[in-house]
């Protein structure tokens, strides 16, 4: 495939080769840019002042570079920008949600980059703002907000901070009633706590140097953090740990797990001093979750086989596995995937064929009945309530052509309340566009779906450019749900498609197993069939296709660009976890044990260490054409640390043929998820958007469609 480069002829940096070799199940490897990992990451995430002067000139080197590339894609980056927020209701505000005798809601006012919390009379009035993220972020230069949570008495709020990007969060406790933060100052949480059924205390995660949530900790308002009571302490640097309550305000329950394995720890709120209880003990394989249900619990779990999940209950005031009984079955293809329990219903998520759907369930009678809807595809978010003893639960619509809608549903009347439709100040008339579902044969014989969103005019000849976005990991599934700015492609006459590969869990949960460890390589060829698929259907060309992908879809970005540079026309890859078998084979960092059941251990396994090392993005970069490749980091990121995309990078230049560039713009003020303002992430997005358009030729701004 032939490609026009459009970027200026820059000399690139070039970072001094430093090799340090490894031997591994007698395996020998290495690393000449090792050296650009700061040997002081764990300060350093804190204070981002204290990295080193050497590498701090190379990141630096890295921004100026990519900076002259993009010069001239200043006044479309603007433009862009201005589009996206013109989408954005500026003083936009959620549907407050009733609870007691409030209702509580977040608001945005005109400029803001923060939320505020606010709340009003459960039946309507004046608002309250309880908390406002603009001033306390005022003179930070990174800020973003944690959990924020009132306290069943209505009385104080508990909230959190990160200020580094580090996601190191600070708790505080304000008091409602004088607007003013009392003295306790928790630092390096997990960014949330739950409070005790007498309001004067709360429960919370601690992070460790390494960023684990490693103990759960007591709080009594008043007394020094250095006092607070440890509740449990998780030994296993391969488990993560959150602590969270029940709407009723009767239990404090402790989860424990990793990416498939799950354990319950329970006590009651109103004795912050017990001893928590075992609900089923860790084992291998068996995962479970709780929901409150009055007198039982309601436990979705794969516990006997069921691949795709099913409910059980279990007494609330002894819920060990010998008391499980079965509610809803298992049934193969319907993947469960979350539960909500009422007073006198429960209510379920669950995909089928890709697509979810809401359960109602009387709990008196076990009768069941569905809220449908009529699109080809599109994305449902459960809400639920803030009240358990209630018939109103809450749960939002969106398709790609959609905007977002919100319901109150009334589960035993089963009428239906339109609350709410998101705004788009500038306009949109979903008529002007076309969403599909289409499907692509994988190589061995899967049909991978692919959502698609384009204009109505753009031709599909295959003369259409088309930003095929992925991620495939973890069994998360990306929604085919409404996002304006998408706008800003689809209006320039691009198709955007999300490609449903393996390693999510679009299709059940065995759409994600054939996408882990030893089949992750299915990841990787399911996207590359979309890519083909897209191009055999007439909607693109390949030397048309952006690719983009962030995190571990940053790590299937570099996978693909090894695997198939021919298949596409530029790649843009986002915090991408592109050094896969370094960082597995590097238990010190912060999510390497944790991460072994998602990808394997090269530490114990050789197996494990050659399936990472066939695909790991890092140690097969090689003498190929690449096409251009963005990537872009944050500093602080704790969870892709930002040498990895800093090596790739490096090694990239120093081994592709071909004068496509590499770039590389790495934000110094921020971690994983970016910019931590509204308006300044969409900064974020006009600068991809624009390198998109600028490689498939798109960047004239008197290509617009108005």
């Amino acid at each position: 495939m032939t490609r026009t480069s459009r970027f200026p002829i820059v000399s690139p940096p070039s970072p001094e080769k430093r090799p340090v070799s490894d031997i591994h199940h007698g395996i020998a490897r290495t690393d000449e840019y090792a050296w650009l990992r700061a040997d002081n990451w764990q300060e350093m995430f804190q204070d981002p002042s204290l990295l080193d002067a050497a590498i701090r000139a190379e990141l630096d080197a890295e921004n100026a570079y990519q900076s002259k590339l993009m010069a001239d894609t200043a006044e479309l980056q603007k433009r862009l920008f201005d589009e996206m927020k013109g989408r954005i209701k500026e003083d936009d505000s959620s549907v407050p949600m009733k609870d007691g005798p409030y209702a509580y809601g977040s608001s945005f006012k005109l400029g803001g980059e923060q939320p505020r919390y606010f709340r009003m009379p459960r039946d309507g009035g004046p608002e309250q703002i309880l908390l406002d993220g603009d001033a306390e972020a005022e003179g930070k230069v990174y800020f973003r907000l944690g959990a924020v949570d009132h306290s069943a008495d209505h009385r104080k709020l508990l909230w959190a901070f990160d200020d580094k990007g580090s996601e190191f969060y600070t708790l505080r406790v304000r008091d409602l009633a004088g607007g003013k933060d009392l003295a306790d100052q928790i630092p390096a949480t997990g960014g949330s706590g739950v409070w005790d059924k007498g309001n004067d205390g709360f429960f919370y995660t601690r992070l460790d140097p390494n960023h684990r949530p490693s103990k759960v900790l007591f709080h009594a308002l008043g007394q020094s953090p250095e006092d607070d009571r440890l509740i449990y302490e998780e030994t296993d640097p391969g488990f993560f740990m959150n602590v969270d309550g029940t709407r009723n305000n009767e239990w404090i329950m402790i989860g424990i797990n990793d990416h498939e394995t799950s354990e319950y720890r329970l006590l009651s709120a109103s004795d912050p001093f017990a001893e928590p209880r075992l609900v089923s003990a860790r084992e291998t394989g068996l995962q479970y979750e709780l929901e409150e249900g009055g007198d039982i619990f309601f436990i979705l779990t794969n516990a006997d086989g069921a691949k795709d999940f099913k409910i059980m209950t279990a007494p609330a005031h002894d819920p060990v596995r010998a008391n499980w009984q079965e509610l809803v079955p298992h049934e193969p293809g319907r993947l469960i995937l979350s539960v909500i329990g009422f007073k006198d219903h429960m209510v379920r998520l669950e995909r089928r064929e890709g697509l979810p759907r809401i359960v109602v369930r009387d709990r008196a009678d076990g009768e069941e009945h569905l809220i449908s809807f009529d699109e080809e595809a599109f994305s449902l978010g459960l809400s639920g309530s803030l009240e358990y003893d209630t018939e109103i639960m809450r749960f939002s619509y969106s398709s790609m052509t959609t905007p977002s809608q919100v319901f109150d549903y009334n589960m035993r009347t089963r009428e239906r309340v339109l609350l709410k439709t998101q705004e788009v100040p500038s306009g949109h008339n979903p008529d002007q566009y076309v969403t599909r579902r289409l499907m692509a044969p994988a190589a061995d014989g899967e049909m991978v779906p692919i959502s698609l969103l384009h204009h109505r005019d753009t031709p599909l000849d295959g003369s259409a450019p088309c930003l095929l976005y992925g991620y495939g990991s973890y069994g998360i599934t990306v929604p085919a749900a409404f996002n304006t700015n998408w706008f800003s492609l689809v209006d320039r006459g691009l198709v955007f498609a999300i490609a449903h590969v393996r390693g999510g869990k679009d299709k059940g949960y065995g759409w994600y197993e054939d996408g882990k460890r030893a089949r992750k390589m299915n990841t990787f060829t399911d996207f590359i069939a979309c890519a083909r698929h897209l191009v055999a259907e007439r909607y693109t060309a390949h030397d048309r296709i952006i690719a983009q992908g962030g995190s571990a879809g940053g790590m299937l970005m570099g996978a693909i660009a090894n695997m198939a540079p021919d298949c596409f026309g530029g790649i843009v890859a986002e915090v991408p976890f592109v050094d896969v078998l370094t960082t597995m084979l590097d238990a010190t960092l912060p999510l390497t044990p944790p991460e072994w059941p998602e990808w394997g251990n090269p530490i114990a396994s050789a197996d494990d260490y050659r399936t990472i090392a066939a695909y790991s993005p890092y140690d097969n970069v090689a003498a190929l054409d690449y096409p251009p490749i963005l990537a872009l980091a944050g500093l602080t990121d704790p969870r892709v640390t930002y040498w990895e995309p800093a090596k790739w990078v490096a090694r990239l230049r120093d081994r592709k043929s071909g004068d496509n560039p590499v770039l590389f713009k790495i934000n110094t003020d921020s971690g994983h998820a970016g910019a931590s303002g509204r308006f300044s992430r969409l900064e974020e997005i006009a600068y991809t958007y624009s390198f998109a358009l600028k490689v498939v030729g798109k960047a004239d701004l008197t290509g617009d469609r108005k």
